[in-house]
């Protein structure tokens, strides 16, 4: 089997292109010849493509839509106990380790609490129904474009929670959908930056974590003379500035995931409303009635063409 002439796909069909680069190059057919005397019959549009291996139901993009949407409500709430935490630490440095600063910082953390576990159970809303949507979007991709994609189908849901591989996978899984669902091209400015934020928010965490950790692990020492306090509040104060912006950046990147469920949504019904050969203007159907040419005087018959002119002039005209 020869590869593709334009991708180099393994698959390809009679013209010598794979599915998603041959089936969407493909012209109408030309119309055929008008018989003569008859009116010009245009070309039969293309039907459209049938929708009935692909998934376009909007019930699963509306609730993941909506749990995103409370997943960022719920990071809101987030930054602000991340910022009231930050404050609480900043008033025991200035301030010193008081049983007023002390009550001050539990209240914090309790409310920090309620806003992570707040958090976790909209995230896993979301990201039940993030998995099952873009596995959907995945099979529809290998619909439009059979054999254009360079991971299997179980990679769709299972890429995002496999360590390692998550950092890159469901990108190059959510490239191949696109190039798929718009093989014309299509902007991928803000699929591109909801990306770039999710990897720096994860990216931020880590380092959040990294922060704390020594301190607070110090600080839950049994026996713990007190000696490094100020260091260690220092710590926990650096680690919430950093997780304040990680959510910052969640929350950005919850939006612009919205956007793109919406637009990739979008994109997958145009396409499966094209057909394989795109969208063709709908004309006259066959054999309807349509513009009839009239003779005009000393002109040709409707449907012949011009006489050859007279290389030694013409009479009066009609003659």
């Amino acid at each position: 089997m020869y590869p593709c002439g334009h991708c180099r796909a393994a698959a390809v069909g009679p013209d010598g292109r794979c599915a998603a680069c041959g089936a969407y190059q493909q012209q109408a057919a030309p119309a055929p010849a008008p018989a003569y005397g008859y009116p010009y019959a245009p070309a039969m549009p293309q039907a459209p493509m049938p929708v009935g291996g692909v998934d376009l139901r909007r019930g699963l993009r509306i609730a993941l839509m909506v749990s995103l949407g409370a997943s960022v409500a719920s990071l809101l709430f987030v930054f602000w106990t991340d910022t009231q935490t930050r404050m609480a630490l900043q008033d025991m440095l200035d301030n010193g380790v008081s049983s007023t600063t002390q009550e001050d910082l539990e209240d914090t953390d309790a409310l920090a609490t309620v806003s992570a576990l707040l958090y976790l159970l909209t995230l896993a809303a979301s990201a039940t129904f993030w998995a099952i949507w873009f596995r959907r979007a995945r099979i529809n991709a290998e619909f439009f474009a059979p054999g254009s994609q360079r991971l299997g189908i179980g990679w769709a849901a299972g890429s995002w929670f496999t360590p390692v591989v998550n950092l890159w996978f469901p990108k190059q899984i959510v490239n191949d959908i696109y190039k798929a669902s718009a093989p014309q091209g299509v902007s991928k400015g803000l699929l591109n930056s909801w990306w770039t934020l999710w990897l720096a928010s994860g990216v931020c965490n880590i380092l959040s974590t990294a922060l704390s950790l020594g301190a607070s692990t110090r600080i839950a020492t049994k026996g713990y003379d007190g000696s490094t306090w100020r260091e260690d509040v220092e710590a926990l104060k650096n680690s919430a500035s950093v997780s304040g912006l990680a959510t910052l950046l969640m929350i950005a990147a919850g939006v612009l995931a919205v956007l793109v469920v919406r637009q990739l949504a979008r994109l997958q019904e145009q396409r499966a409303m094209a057909g394989p050969g795109g969208a063709v203007p709908a004309g006259v159907p066959y054999g309807a009635p349509g513009y009839v040419p009239v003779q005009q005087p000393g002109g040709p018959a409707a449907g012949w063409p011009n006489p050859p002119q007279n290389p030694y002039g013409s009479g009066p005209a009609g003659y």
